[in-house]
């Protein structure tokens, strides 16, 4: 029973749009007409079966021709046929000889009825696989598989939500705009599928039509947690600043343990010139952080801006000082350390700020040209 394992860079193989593969010569060499078993990365715990295939050709090159074969090893999945070679070495643990043996196999899919083996619920194993793909940042990897399981499933409503929120990562807002649509044709008061069409609108630059869906996602559920956040910030965008306040102070009777909304309340409160107010919307989200790790430095960092506003710069500096204990080297904080330094007169610690914004980005203007006003009162 001929076995193939396949990893992450065989997503074609699960899509079906990949029907080959090349394989040091076995000792038992495939020949046309043989069945296989194909597993995906069958020697770890994400074992798992993803479809019997028949050998439709095999044909068998030396390793000194294979490896400098750039179009087979494109068709293998790599950039070239360096990469190629560097992963077949890993593989086979160690050096490969020019005179090795490889079988390149071409095979063909088969219908899951016509299995001899044990049969998967197909869907569901593209579905998950996807899932994981998505779940971990690989977005264009994952948006091959959600495709590949709509074609078993078109209608699948945890289908077109997913793969329209991976076309939304992608910055393809159309098409995700055109999954949530086929989604909500099935279940059109569904408040979280329309929630993720007004982000995607909003993303695309149509913040009114973005504010129309949420709207109507609104009518579905008022008191919706996700909706009210996402159409606070659409209304913020909007700069329709007094209905935004009033969705945000909404949301926090409904949701007051929620750092990023209190975050967001005091970024709004900035923007409105209500520099106090926004402080203590600042304060009560750092307040329910458990440690430095779930403390957004952002937050941290408009609160100082507040605090310059009122011309509490001691506070500001502490602000500006926790920010980047948690970012150490981001430019803007960095920049308003140096900036409330100098209005503290202490321009020699001004200067160390600005210079390690200048080692980090040494084209910085800014810190340039502050750097020269403090060496000026030096």
């Amino acid at each position: 029973m001929p076995i193939l394992s396949f990893g992450s860079q065989d997503i074609d193989i699960i899509t079906g749009k990949k029907t080959m593969t090349i394989r040091k010569l076995w000792k038992t060499p495939l020949k046309k007409g043989d069945r296989l078993y194909c597993y995906w990365n069958l020697v770890s715990k994400e074992k798992k079966k993803i479809f019997e295939a028949i050998v439709k050709d095999v044909k068998l090159i030396p390793f000194k021709e294979l490896k400098n074969d750039d179009k087979l090893a494109r068709e293998e999945g790599f950039q070239d046929s360096k990469e190629m070679v560097k992963d077949f070495k890993k593989m086979y643990a160690g050096q490969l000889d020019d005179e090795e043996i490889f079988q390149i196999i071409y095979f063909e899919k088969l219908d899951i009825d016509k299995w001899k083996g044990d049969k998967i619920d197909e869907k569901a194993m593209i579905t998950q696989r996807a899932d994981i793909l998505f779940d971990s940042g690989k977005y264009d990897k994952s948006t091959m598989c959600y495709d590949a399981a709509l074609r078993i499933d078109p209608d699948d409503v945890y289908l077109l939500n997913k793969q329209g929120d991976n076309l939304s990562r992608l910055g393809d807002f159309k098409q995700a705009i055109s999954c949530y649509d086929k989604a909500l044709k099935h279940e059109p008061d569904n408040e979280y599928i329309l929630n993720n069409k007004a982000i995607a609108l909003l993303n695309s630059g149509n913040v009114s039509g973005a504010l129309e869906v949420s709207d109507i996602a609104l009518e579905v559920n008022a008191n919706s947690p996700i909706v009210l956040y996402w159409r606070g910030f659409i209304l913020e965008v909007l700069r329709k600043y007094d209905e935004a306040l009033e969705v945000y102070d909404k949301l926090i009777k409904i949701d007051s343990e929620n750092p990023e909304v209190w975050n967001s309340r005091g970024n709004l409160l900035t923007d409105m010139g209500q520099p106090e107010e926004a402080i203590n919307s600042f304060n009560k989200a750092v307040e329910l952080c458990l440690d430095d790790s779930e403390m957004d430095a952002d937050a941290i960092n408009r609160m100082g801006n507040a605090y310059i506003d009122i011309g509490k710069f001691d506070e500001a500096l502490e602000c500006y000082n926790k920010a980047i204990d948690i970012e150490k080297n981001n430019v803007d904080f960095l920049l308003n350390k140096g900036v409330v330094l100098m209005e503290l007169g202490k321009f020699q610690e001004a200067v160390a700020s600005f210079d390690r914004v200048l080692l980090k980005n040494p084209d910085n203007e800014d810190a340039f040209f502050l750097k020269e006003e403090c060496l000026e009162n030096l």
